[in-house]
C-alpha cells in the first residue's frame, strides 16, 4: 500500500477522488431527502384534498352510500364515527393500515347522544354542525384495493354533521410516484457517481503528471549532476513563473553557491599546499645541510622558517574553523582597550579611542586588529593611526597608514585568500596573504563589515564596523 501511494501524483489523485466522493455522497443524500420530502408533501396535499371533499359531502348531509369519494379511483377512504367505528369505506377495499382502524367493512352506525354532539376528536375547538376541521393529521400506511397493494399517504379531517355527530374522514394518496422517483434518482446516482469519480481521478492524474513533469526533469538533472560531479551544470527552469519555476531557480542558485564554495575550497587547498611547501622545503634543506656540515647550520634561519610555518598553520586552522561555521561568543568586548593592547609595543602606532563595547569573541577580534596593524605597518612610511568611535548603532575601528594606499580596483581583491598585490607582499616580507582574508571573515561572523579605502594621509584606511551591544 505504501508503494502504491508513494508518489505525490498517486496521493493527490486519491485525495481529490475522496474529497469529491464525500461531496457527491453528501449532495446525493440531500437531493434524495429533499425529493422524498417534496413528493410526500404533494401526496399529503392530494390526500387532504380528497378527505376534505368527502367531509364536505358529509357536512352537506350526503348519505354514506351516496358519497362520491368511495369509488376507490382516487385512493382508499374511511369514515369513522365518534366511537371509532367504521361507518363507510371505499369499494373493493380489502386491507388497510396506518389509520385508526384496520377494518374495511362498515359497521352499523349508532345514533350519537346529545352530550357528544359538539365533541371534537381532534382535540381542537368544538365544531358547529356542518363545519369541517381546519387541521389535518397525516400518516403513512398501506392499502389493498381490488387486489392492488400500495403504500399511501393518509390525511385525517374531522367534520361535524347535523344528524350523525362528529365524523373523521381518512383519505389516502398513493406514494408510488415518490418511490419511483427516489428509486430512479438513486439508480442514476449509483451509476453516475462511480463514472464521475473515475473522470475526476483520471483528470487529476493527468493534470498532476503534467504539473510535476518539470519536477521530474529537475530530479533527473540533479541525479546526473550528482553522478557526474559536474557542478557547472544547471537544472532546467520552466517558463511557468510558478512554485516549480521558483524551485528550479533556487536549486540553480544553490548549485552556483555550491560550485563557488567547492572551487574556493580547491583553490584554498592548492594555495595552502603551495604556501606550506616553501617553508618546509627551506627548513628541510637547512637541516640536511646542518646534518652534513654542522658548522654551516643557519640556526636563525631555521627558527624563522619554523615560526613562519607555525603562523601559517595557525592561520589555516583558523580559516578552517571559520569555514566550518564557528560562531563567536556573546561576551562584551571593549574595542578601545583591545586596540590599545594590540598597539602596545609597536613603533609609530597612535591610538585615539573612546569607550565602545561590542559582543563577540575577544580573541578573534584581537586577531583582526593585529592583522590590520601588521598590514598597516608593512606599508606605512612612518605612522599608523587607530581610531575607535561610535556611529549610530555601530562601532567603527579605523586603521590608517601614510603609505601608498590600495588602488581602487584592488580594494576588494585584497580580501581574497593568498592574494599579494606587489613585491612588498612576498613570502619573506609580506606573509602568506591570509591576514586580511581572516580579518574580513571574522568581521562578517560578528555581524559586521570590513572595507578598504583611502586614508587622510593618502595611505590605506581599513574600517571595521560592528554592531554595538
Amino acid at each position: 500500500m505504501r508503494r502504491l501511494f508513494g508518489s505525490v501524483r498517486a496521493r493527490a489523485t486519491l485525495g481529490a477522488t475522496l474529497v469529491v466522493a464525500v461531496a457527491l455522497v453528501a449532495a446525493g443524500a440531500a437531493v434524495l431527502l429533499s425529493l422524498r420530502s417534496n413528493l410526500i408533501g404533494e401526496a399529503g396535499t392530494q390526500a387532504e384534498r380528497s378527505a376534505r371533499a368527502v367531509a364536505s359531502e358529509l357536512a352537506a348531509g350526503t348519505p354514506y352510500d351516496k358519497l362520491s369519494g368511495l369509488d376507490g379511483d382516487d385512493g382508499p377512504v374511511q369514515v369513522l364515527d365518534e366511537q371509532g367505528r367504521l361507518v363507510a369505506a371505499s369499494e373493493d377495499l380489502e386491507r388497510i393500515s396506518g389509520t385508526d382502524t384496520d377494518r374495511v367493512k362498515p359497521q352499523p352506525a349508532v345514533k350519537p347522544s346529545g352530550d357528544d354532539d359538539d365533541d371534537d376528536d381532534d382535540g381542537g375547538e368544538p365544531l358547529e354542525a356542518g363545519e369541517i376541521s381546519g387541521e389535518s393529521v397525516f400518516s403513512n400506511g398501506s392499502a389493498t384495493i381490488d387486489g392492488d397493494a400500495e403504500d399511501y399517504r393518509f390525511a385525517a379531517v374531522g367534520v361535524e354533521t347535523h344528524d350523525r355527530g362528529h365524523l373523521k374522514v381518512y383519505a389516502g394518496s398513493p406514494l408510488a410516484a415518490e418511490h419511483g422517483a427516489v428509486r430512479t434518482a438513486l439508480t442514476v446516482m449509483l451509476i453516475g457517481f462511480p463514472l464521475l469519480l473515475g473522470v475526476v481521478a483520471a483528470v487529476t492524474w493527468l493534470v498532476t503528471r503534467r504539473a510535476l513533469r518539470p519536477v521530474e526533469g529537475i530530479r533527473r538533472e540533479m541525479a546526473a549532476i550528482t553522478q557526474s560531479e559536474d557542478l557547472a551544470r544547471r537544472v532546467p527552469e520552466p517558463d511557468t513563473h510558478d512554485e516549480i519555476a521558483r524551485l528550479a531557480s533556487t536549486t540553480n542558485e544553490t548549485l552556483a553557491a555550491l560550485e563557488t564554495s567547492v572551487e574556493r575550497q580547491r583553490r584554498f587547498v592548492a594555495d595552502a599546499s603551495h604556501e606550506l611547501r616553501s617553508p618546509i622545503a627551506s627548513l628541510r634543506t637547512q637541516l640536511e645541510v646542518a646534518a652534513a656540515h654542522p658548522d654551516l647550520l643557519d640556526l636563525d634561519g631555521a627558527v624563522e622558517d619554523t615560526v613562519r610555518l607555525q603562523r601559517l598553520a595557525a592561520d589555516l586552522l583558523l580559516l578552517a574553523r571559520l569555514d566550518a561555521g564557528e560562531r563567536p561568543g556573546g561576551a562584551r568586548v571593549d574595542l578601545a582597550g583591545l586596540a590599545r593592547e594590540a598597539a602596545e609595543g609597536r613603533t609609530g602606532v597612535t591610538v585615539d579611542a573612546e569607550p565602545v563595547e561590542v559582543a563577540g569573541s575577544r580573541g578573534q577580534l584581537g586577531r583582526v586588529l593585529a592583522n590590520l596593524l601588521d598590514n598597516a605597518q608593512r606599508h606605512a612610511r612612518s605612522a599608523v593611526t587607530v581610531h575607535v568611535r561610535c556611529e549610530g548603532d555601530r562601532a567603527v575601528v579605523g586603521v590608517a597608514d601614510d603609505g601608498d594606499g590600495v588602488p581602487e580596483d584592488d580594494r576588494e581583491r585584497i580580501f581574497e585568500r593568498f592574494v599579494r598585490l606587489d613585491a612588498a607582499r612576498s613570502r619573506d616580507d609580506g606573509g602568506a596573504g591570509l591576514g586580511l582574508a581572516i580579518a574580513r571573515d571574522v568581521a562578517v561572523r560578528h555581524g559586521g563589515t570590513l572595507t578598504a579605502g583611502r586614508g587622510p594621509a593618502g595611505g590605506a584606511l581599513f574600517e571595521l564596523r560592528l554592531p554595538l551591544v
